[in-house]
């Protein structure tokens, strides 16, 4: 059972809290102007710390790294939408590449991961200096969760600070993607007979485990090449140089043999059903291997942000929520999954307890009220398609009164419009239509167009913003893709297809279609491979490096012109500029 917090809470001190939420957060107060070892007199709760910064918005909100990974690419787009969501054309930046130094998503990110560099050397520095008894592992997982900010902050933007955290007097370094690249593979290896496997010595999939660093370590061989070679401007990289020891094959190689640790443990197996690893009750899922532990009444709440940016404000799955109509996805992307729509992951009906299927084709007329939000205010729950979602929506209306629509005792299904165009029928079309195709912006009777990503399930308990969801960063479906691409780079189309086909029929249908598994590949090629890890991976963050790697990221798009090498990082915040000598800003952006 899933544990309120990364271990046990007891341990936790009430300072520690206070010290969680009163920290800064801007790198130029902490790392560039504040010694390390304030507030670092307490391991367990400098460790909390250092964990609780992969929630609070920065990998768990769309405008978080989500921003980075997913808005720059095919899988999202976040339009003006009418009177919503211009924001100073921060969000269209994104997707029109027109983003500059002083861009907030830029600098709001930047502090968001560089915060979590400063909170991983703090607790580096803060266990170093104790005598607790789960010294060496609270260290190794320290320094395992440094290597992934920092790893993080080298792909969004080349560069990232460091200060040894042993060392009040040391000067700030900057570390460079291209020659740091080698050092966090081999300091994540030698942290492994530190770490604990999953599940011994209380750790759960939200800890820096063995296992996390498996997935991790596959994760940055596989973009390893792209790292030390970032602006080859024909994407020609060498996936198959020789890895960084010299004596262990090459990048693919490694990928291979990390993958497979997972994939062979047996800790871990594929769900049948696929939207499993992304419901409210997916804290003990069977794939995740490091995860964001999300829990309502724990400190922050969690955050729905995945399942609510994309539902529109007229979408209700209880009385006291609502969607917010911003994200949608685009039709490059949806277009891959031609011929693809009966994957088990492409969407998903609900099935009430009663029988009672929401197919959301306007062939149901209501669904049964036995559904209760947990531990709220006993509301009724509507349960909406999952995946991708188009065409014509369907579901309750909201009364003057504040409830449902009911009929008798079970909730009215009906054919739903905008809420801030109401004559304009919800129908998210596939196809994105903008007056300028340079300038994702939809007048207000245009707000309807795109289709919608549900892959996250909407937890209606505690409001809009809150959520029991854990966000995988690495999961069990993610490491058969990696080793499919490696096996694929290697030459191996036969084993590639062979992970991408464990992953296609281990998915079933839901029982309306039979539950038959997903089919089989009978070739593949290398698009069919860029679209398989797009089907798998689909609003997990891995889009942009994919896009990177496989030579589309500099591409023409929807609202989106061919780009130039440079764009594959982001700048360096124009205000970290202007007051530290030691950066300086990335080729391009000058």
């Amino acid at each position: 059972m899933k544990t309120n917090t990364f271990f046990n809470i007891k341990v936790i001190t009430v300072f520690s809290f206070i010290w969680l939420f009163t920290g800064c957060t801007n790198l130029d107060e902490v790392v560039l102007d504040e010694v390390l070892g304030d507030n670092a007199s307490n391991p367990a709760g400098a460790l909390a710390a250092a964990y609780d910064r992969l929630g609070d918005g920065t990998f768990v909100d769309h405008g978080g790294v989500f921003s980075l990974q997913e808005y720059t690419t095919d899988e999202a787009i976040l339009p003006t939408r009418g009177s919503d969501w211009g924001d100073g054309g921060k969000w269209r930046d994104m997707h029109e590449f027109t983003w500059k130094s002083d861009n907030a998503i830029v600098g709001s990110n930047w502090n968001l991961l560089t915060n979590g560099i400063t909170r991983s050397l703090t607790a580096i520095q803060s266990v170093e200096e104790s005598s607790i008894s789960q010294k060496k592992l609270f260290l190794a997982e320290a320094k395992g969760l440094l290597a992934y900010y920092l790893y993080t902050t080298l792909d969004l933007y080349g560069q990232a600070p460091y200060r040894d955290p042993m060392n009040p007097s040391a000067p700030l370094q900057i570390l460079k993607a291209d020659t740091q690249i080698d050092k966090l593979i081999t300091d994540v290896e030698a942290l492994i007979p530190d770490l604990a496997d999953l599940g011994e010595q209380q750790t759960h999939n939200g800890r820096f485990t063995k296992q996390a660093a498996y997935g991790f370590l596959s994760v940055m061989y596989l973009n390893r090449a792209v790292f030390k070679d970032r602006f080859n401007t024909s994407s020609n990289f060498n996936f198959n140089e020789p890895a960084v020891t010299g004596s262990t094959g090459t990048d693919m190689d490694r990928v291979i043999y990390y993958t497979s640790l997972l994939i062979n443990s047996g800790k871990f197996s594929l769900e049948s059903d696929y939207f499993k690893n992304f419901a409210r009750d997916n804290n003990n899922g069977k794939e995740l291997i490091f995860a964001i532990t999300q829990k309502i009444d724990y400190i922050r709440n969690g955050s729905n942000s995945f399942a609510y940016v994309c539902m529109e404000r007229n979408q209700r799955t209880s009385a006291a929520n609502r969607g917010t109509n911003a994200a949608c996805t685009t039709p490059e992307f949806y277009a891959t999954w031609d011929g693809n729509h009966e994957d088990p992951r492409f969407n998903q009906a609900y099935q009430y307890s009663d029988g009672t299927w929401f197919t959301n084709d306007g062939t149901t007329p209501s669904v049964p009220a036995t559904d209760i939000v947990p531990k709220s205010t006993n509301l009724p729950w509507f349960h909406f398609t999952r995946g991708i979602v188009a065409g014509p929506q369907f579901g309750p209306i909201l009364l003057p009164s504040g409830s449902l629509e009911m009929v008798g005792n079970r909730i009215k299904v009906s054919p739903l419009y905008m809420e801030k165009s109401t004559t304009t029928r919800m129908d998210f079309t596939p196809s994105l239509t903008f007056k300028n195709p340079t300038q994702a912006v939809f007048a207000q009777n245009e707000i309807n167009q795109g289709a919608r990503i549900f892959k996250y399930e909407f937890d209606p308990e505690g409001g809009n913003g809150n959520s029991n969801v854990d966000i995988p960063l690495f999961r069990l479906g993610g490491m058969y893709t990696m080793r499919a691409e490696a096996y694929f780079r290697k030459g191996s189309a036969a084993l590639a297809m062979d992970d991408l086909n464990k992953l296609r029929t281990s998915r079933k249908r839901e029982s309306l279609y039979g539950g038959v598994s997903g089919k089989a590949l009978t070739s593949l090629n290398a698009t069919q491979l860029y679209n398989e890890i797009g089907f798998e991976l689909y609003w997990e963050l891995y889009r942009r490096p994919q896009m990177i790697r496989f030579g589309k990221f500099d591409l023409p798009g929807t609202a989106k012109p061919a780009s130039e090498p440079f764009r594959r990082v982001f700048p360096i915040p124009q205000g970290v500029i202007d007051v530290t000598k030691e950066f300086k800003q990335n080729q391009g952006y000058n």
